[in-house]
C-alpha cells in the first residue's frame, strides 16, 4: 500500500530511477507523493547575480538605473541608480549617484546619496553628499557639504522641521 519516497534517499542522483532503461518513467505508487500540492519541495537558493562593469574604456552618456550592483571604470555622464556602486579609480562620474552603498575610489562631479557612503583615499569628490552613515580616508579630496538623513534615498525627504505650538489656539 506505501512505497518508499526516493526523496531522502542518500544515493548519488545520477542513480535516479529515469536513467534506468527498466524502470517506468512514473509508477503509479510514487505518484501521488510527487502530485501532493501540500508537499514542500525546497528550491535551491538563487545566487547573486555579479555587478554589472563598465569598463575604463567606455564612455556612457545617460542616466542608469538597476536593482543590483554595479561596478564603473569609465566615464558616465548621467544619474545612476543601483543597491551597490563602486566607482573606480580610473572613473569619473559626472552626475547624481544614488545607492544604499556606495564606494568612491575615483571622482564624481555632482550629489551623492546613500545610505552608507565611503570615500576612499583616491576619492575625488565635487558636491554634496546625503548620506546616513559616511566614512572619508584620509587623503580623499572633499568639495561641498555632507548632511545625515534617515532616509537619504528618498530626494523629497528632508529632516522635519519642529513645529513651534500656535499660541493663538
Amino acid at each position: 500500500m506505501f512505497s518508499k519516497s526516493k526523496i531522502n534517499d542518500p544515493a548519488p542522483k545520477s542513480d535516479a530511477p529515469a536513467s534506468s532503461p527498466t524502470a517506468p518513467s512514473s509508477s503509479p505508487a510514487s505518484a501521488p507523493a510527487a502530485a501532493n500540492p501540500n508537499e514542500f519541495k525546497a528550491s535551491p537558493p538563487k545566487a547573486k547575480p555579479p555587478a554589472s562593469v563598465l569598463s575604463s574604456d567606455l564612455h556612457v552618456t545617460g542616466n542608469m538605473k538597476t536593482t543590483g550592483d554595479i561596478q564603473v571604470e569609465g566615464t558616465v555622464e548621467g544619474d545612476i541608480r543601483a543597491h551597490l556602486l563602486t566607482i573606480g579609480e580610473t572613473a569619473t562620474i559626472k552626475g547624481e549617484v544614488i545607492a544604499d552603498d556606495v564606494v568612491i575610489n575615483g571622482r564624481i562631479v555632482g550629489r551623492v546619496r546613500g545610505l552608507k557612503v565611503r570615500l576612499t583615499s583616491t576619492a575625488r569628490v565635487e558636491g554634496d553628499i546625503i548620506h546616513k552613515t559616511i566614512a572619508i580616508e584620509s587623503g580623499a579630496h572633499f568639495e561641498g557639504s555632507v548632511q545625515r538623513q534617515d532616509d537619504p534615498l528618498n530626494p523629497g525627504s528632508k529632516s522635519a522641521p519642529v513645529q513651534k505650538p500656535n499660541p493663538a489656539s
